[in-house]
């Protein structure tokens, strides 16, 4: 007998909780990720544990200034948010990267968020030039090492990367291990400040310490960096990741991908189920309904 399709698979009734951010425009992560939910029939309870904000585009704007863009060879993206503020940040008077060089250029990002690539970013980018010099990338394997080998040989040449500056939280491994990764690989990274990731503060895991709160039937991480805030936030009303677990001893913990699965559990959060496919949101929603599913 054949078995059901992942995407067919409901969640009707599950409560999954999820610690991704509300904020950062260019369609939040939290956002999408709670309508994905309902489309499945899941009940979403947001427990974002940090947030996502655009810096003030000046931070940008020596990046952005006319041709300023000519001297690099790549633009790489790590993130939707660093797409979302970068092209905030885009003036509408003249383009950072000119027709002048004939040098080819790559614009890279991972998964979906090469959603927001589009022909209007482009246009604010480099105008007509896009047509002929600008290559989109989208690596096969949708993370930041993966991106690394999909860039290739860097021989000297320069790449901007759009990172984020994280406050009140340890910078997680991801962003540091991508800058070494093209430095290995010949690049020359130049970090540029594009947003900040902070701590949501004290009272983001209200929702699941609440003595009238309902039993979760999971809990979904999307980066390291929410699982670190999700662990203060606990310990800053006095309980603990093993209290919660507890409490809720039958919540499957779900991670968005390798990265995030591998970042939880060095902070000794234990990992029931790993996304597969995570150029999405789209996987891990997938893995949960599985998990879920009698067959």
């Amino acid at each position: 007998m054949a078995q059901p399709q992942p995407e067919t698979l409901s969640l009707a009734g599950r409560r999954v909780a999820f610690t991704t951010p509300q904020t950062g425009g260019g369609g939040a992560y939290g956002g999408r990720l709670g309508s994905l939910l309902r489309q499945r029939g899941a009940r979403p309870v947001p427990v974002s544990t940090i947030a996502v904000e655009p810096h003030d585009p000046d931070r940008l704007r020596h990046f952005l200034l006319p041709g300023a863009l000519d001297h690099f060879a790549a633009l790489a993206f790590t993130s939707r948010s660093g797409i979302s503020a970068f092209a905030g940040a885009l003036p509408s008077s003249h383009r950072p990267l000119s027709d002048a060089s004939a040098l080819p250029f790559t614009v890279a990002a991972l998964g979906s968020d090469a959603d927001l690539l589009d022909g209007a970013f482009l246009s604010r980018l480099c105008g007509d030039a896009g047509a002929t010099r600008v290559t989109v990338l989208v690596p096969d394997v949708p993370t930041p090492a993966g991106l690394v080998e999909a860039l290739g040989s860097g021989s000297g040449r320069r790449v901007l990367c759009p990172v984020p500056d994280v406050v009140g939280l340890r910078e997680p491994p991801v962003v540091p291990d991508f800058l070494a990764g093209l430095e290995a690989a010949g690049w020359v990274a130049v970090r540029a400040p594009a947003y900040t990731t902070s701590w949501a503060g004290p009272g983001c895991a209200e929702a699941l310490v609440d003595p009238d709160a309902a039993t979760p039937d999971a809990v979904v991480f999307t980066s390291t960096a929410e699982v670190e805030g999700l662990l203060k936030g606990l310990d800053a009303v006095g309980w603990s990741w093993a209290r919660l677990r507890a409490r809720w001893p039958g919540m499957v913990v779900a991670a968005h991908g390798p990265v995030t699965a591998d970042g939880a559990r060095s902070l000794g959060v234990e990992v029931d189920v790993v996304s597969a496919r995570f150029s999405s949101f789209h996987g891990v929603v997938d893995a949960l309904a599985i998990t879920f599913s009698p067959q």
